[in-house]
């Protein structure tokens, strides 16, 4: 069994921030050179996520206004009263979407589906600088 380890480094400018990161995750899973098997994609952080979406212009607009609705960020948060950073909100959506992503690896490609793209979602209130973390294991 192989593994490899690539990274991918974005800068954010704050808010809720969708980046597709399809092409470097790919980009990774050819260079690890295993066929088969599963490739990890990890967000270190409490304010980020790893999702699938279909990466089009409505879904940008959608997935901002749906978190806004679920988890909405002018209401009270006990982070917030605690820390005072105003970004309780980021902590409850990227506890609730997660930072991680599992892809299986098939012919040296990542399985996904026709519209389907992995991406990275800022949720933090400032800009940051993220490095995500791509494990690939297989054969």
């Amino acid at each position: 069994m192989a593994v490899s380890t690539g990274r991918i480094a974005l800068e954010t400018k704050g808010g809720v921030e969708i980046q597709d990161i399809t092409e470097d995750v790919e980009a990774i899973v050819r260079k690890s050179g295993i066929q088969d098997g599963i490739a990890n994609i990890f967000i270190p952080g409490s304010t980020g996520a790893i999702t699938t979406m279909e990466y089009e212009p409505g879904l940008i607009e959608d997935i901002p206004a749906a978190l806004e609705r679920l988890f909405p960020e002018g209401i009270r948060y006990q982070h917030h009263e605690r820390w005072h950073d105003g970004n309780g909100h980021s902590h409850v959506r990227a506890s609730f979407l997660k930072p991680s992503l599992c892809i299986l690896v098939d012919g040296g490609r990542p399985v996904l589906g026709t519209w389907q793209q992995i991406v990275f979602i800022e949720l933090d209130n400032k800009p940051r600088r993220r490095e995500i973390i791509v494990k690939v294991v297989g054969e």
